[in-house]
């Protein structure tokens, strides 16, 4: 589903990136962990394309069509959505208006009903503004605005980040479900246990580049190389 070859990414002449290279299938949750400063929200920035100009190699695809020359817009409109760490719920809109706008151009994902289905707290708080929400529910807001677009790939960056444990579990069974229907993730996450334990595969990053790509139960299993990179 998504296939990122040879990526070089910079940000005022620091490289961010050097060479990354991994595959995604369609309906996997891929977690792509490692030690800060690793390169991991630059891999995402650079996949959803809000880094563009700083692009320098590489190519991007998704269900083979070629991200690599689209701007942001043109990727959420082929099927991408980045849920970032601040989750960005818009000020002065409730829970269902963060969610309308999200619809207000195709293509058109799940309707309210099945958002709601999935996110009954969404639907008991849908007229409160979505700003107001705890933590835990502004991120189930995110990722629901997410899927209200008809998306093949769901990017998601820190969605653990200042959540209590049992919310945390909460978020889990969400893309449980969400990877139920198909929809391919790509998780960045600082908890590395909790990702490679919902995860299918596990991508290392370490100085902006691919140190281990294969299962997550392959790192889990393997002593030495959470010791070197994840510190666990």
């Amino acid at each position: 589903m998504l296939k990122i070859e040879d990526l070089h990414l910079s940000f005022g002449g620091i490289k961010a990136l050097q060479g990354v290279n991994f595959e995604a299938g369609a309906g996997e949750i891929t977690g792509v962990i490692g030690p800060n400063g690793a390169g991991k929200t630059s891999t995402l920035r650079a996949i959803s394309r809000v880094s563009d100009p700083e692009l320098k190699r590489g190519e991007i695809w998704l269900d083979h069509q070629p991200l690599h020359n689209m701007a942001s817009h043109q990727a959420s409109a082929a099927g991408l959505a980045l849920v970032p760490e601040d989750r960005r719920i818009i000020s002065g809109l409730t829970v269902e208006e963060n969610l309308k706008l999200a619809q207000i151009a195709p293509p058109i994902g799940w309707s309210l009903d099945r958002i709601y289905e999935l996110f009954p707290r969404l639907k008991e708080r849908r007229k409160q503004e979505g700003v107001t929400l705890s933590g835990g529910e502004q991120q189930m807001l995110a990722i629901a605005r997410a899927l209200a677009r008809d998306i093949k790939v769901l990017l998601l960056d820190e969605p653990y980040e200042g959540l209590a444990p049992v919310i945390v579990d909460e978020i889990e069974k969400t893309l449980s479900l969400i990877k139920s229907q198909g929809i391919t993730t790509i998780l960045v996450e600082q908890n590395a246990v909790r990702a490679l334990k919902l995860a299918d595969r596990a991508v290392i990053l370490d100085t902006g580049g691919v140190v281990f790509d294969g299962t997550a139960e392959e790192v889990l299993n393997n002593a030495e190389l959470r010791a070197e990179y994840l510190a666990i």
